[in-house]
């Protein structure tokens, strides 16, 4: 972002957790509150990137694996004689993301705890910055009238 820029920039998403990287502002005069929540919100990208980019990885290759398995058993190659990528019907694919889905719902669930846990965290800590400021704003508008 430009230097002179007082917002946060998002970017595109990411090749691997499909999750824009945001690069958050840091104004100069960042109060020990402020700072907290900053770092909080990066805290809490940084573990959604890495969660969903080892997922997406996992999902893939996964994937890739069951429609191998699915092909070989029906005694066809990955690629028709067109050279195209050879697919499963809906409901093959149906039977992977259901069974993807079950092995993964532990993971899914702790995943979500712990994004509800930093989402709290982070609205609690916009609760008081946004109370310091206020009290700031009062104490600075008491003080020129």
């Amino acid at each position: 972002p430009p230097a002179h820029s007082r917002n946060d920039w998002i970017g595109p998403p990411d090749k691997h957790s499909n999750l824009r990287r945001v690069i958050f502002y840091v104004p100069p005069k960042e109060s020990p509150l402020e700072r907290r929540l900053r770092e909080a919100r990066q805290e809490a990208q940084a573990c959604d990137q890495r969660f969903w980019a080892r997922h997406n990885c996992a999902f893939r290759q996964e994937k890739e694996e069951f429609i191998y398995s699915r092909l070989k058993a029906k005694g066809l190659e990955m690629r028709d004689e067109t050279g195209q990528k050879a697919t499963l019907n809906a409901e093959e694919m149906a039977d992977f993301y259901k069974d993807f889905l079950s092995k993964n719902f532990r993971k899914h669930m702790q995943y979500n705890r712990d994004w509800y846990k930093r989402n709290f965290t982070i609205t609690f800590l916009m609760g008081q910055v946004a109370l310091a400021r206020a009290l700031r704003w009062l104490r600075w508008k008491k003080k020129n009238v």
